[in-house]
């Protein structure tokens, strides 16, 4: 069955209303890079879509220390914010130049692992994502919106609208690892953000990616670093508890062993760069 109906509601009221008219049958599309191939081939068989590419949403601007993004702003919008580099690099690692002309910054939050890395540095640097429904809207932080694999905490009728990042005040490092150089799927992704008092680390902030159910925290490595001078035994301590509380996966592109293994030779690698 091919879908009948398309929507490409003006504004974000509109699309809230149009969600709330259709319910689940109606199919959220921002840039489509991840439901066209899967209605291009047939899994994917919605009677009704909506685009969201003309509701206002892509609006990225900064004021008062704070970096606000919409949530269909593109991961090339991401690539040119050179102000965050964290952001700047993570963005520029997702696919070639079409994907990231396409992919949309609220539409990465929905990325199955090992795709999403754009939320690995959203996590690192502490952001928060908007949600709204008819009745209102509500920010909670980015840690807190997933819940399990293709799982998170949007109610029905909600949407993701935009986001929160602060701009970061301390040192960022961000290492990607996949079987090639670019556009390829990683095996483990890191997002470090630490904040130092002289030599002692003020707030660590770890991000994992492709090494569990979603894009997460590794806030077992941030307490090792806490109040610790960073140097090599604080990193080490770091990279083994980044290790033992990761949740990797075995898939086509890498093992579950490998992947665990990986995951303290990048948190490391990214924290000597930062030291």
């Amino acid at each position: 069955m091919t879908t009948k109906t398309y929507y490409q509601p003006r504004s974000l009221d509109e699309a809230l209303s149009l969600l709330a008219q259709h319910g689940p049958a109606l199919l959220v599309i921002a840039g489509g890079t991840l439901a066209m191939p899967l209605i291009n081939e047939g899994v994917s068989m919605p009677e009704q879509a909506m685009g969201l590419r003309r509701a206002g949403l892509n609006l990225v601007h900064r004021a008062d220390g704070h970096l606000t993004i919409g949530a269909t702003a593109t991961l090339t919008q991401m690539a040119e914010q050179q102000e965050i580099p964290l952001l700047a690099e993570a963005a520029h690692s997702i696919g070639g130049w079409a994907i990231r002309n396409m992919g949309t910054v609220g539409g990465n939050l929905f990325a199955p692992p090992p795709a999403g890395d754009l939320a690995a540095a959203l996590l690192a640097l502490d952001a928060t994502v908007t949600l709204a429904d008819r009745g209102g809207r509500r920010t909670l932080p980015l840690s807190e919106f997933f819940t399990g694999f293709m799982m998170n905490v949007l109610r029905p009728g909600e949407l993701v609208v935009g986001f929160d990042v602060p701009i970061p005040t301390g040192k960022t490092a961000f290492l990607r690892y996949g079987r090639k150089q670019a556009n390829t799927p990683a095996i483990v992704t890191v997002a470090a953000h630490l904040v130092m008092a002289g030599q002692t680390v003020k707030q660590a902030r770890i991000a994992l990616n492709a090494v569990g159910p979603h894009p997460l925290r590794a806030r077992n490595a941030e307490a090792a670093l806490a109040g610790r001078k960073l140097d090599e035994v604080s990193i080490g301590a770091a990279a083994v508890a980044a290790t033992e509380e990761c949740e990797p996966f075995t898939d086509a592109i890498a093992t579950e062993w490998y992947r665990r293994k990986m995951v303290g030779v990048y948190v490391r690698r990214a924290l000597e760069q930062i030291a």
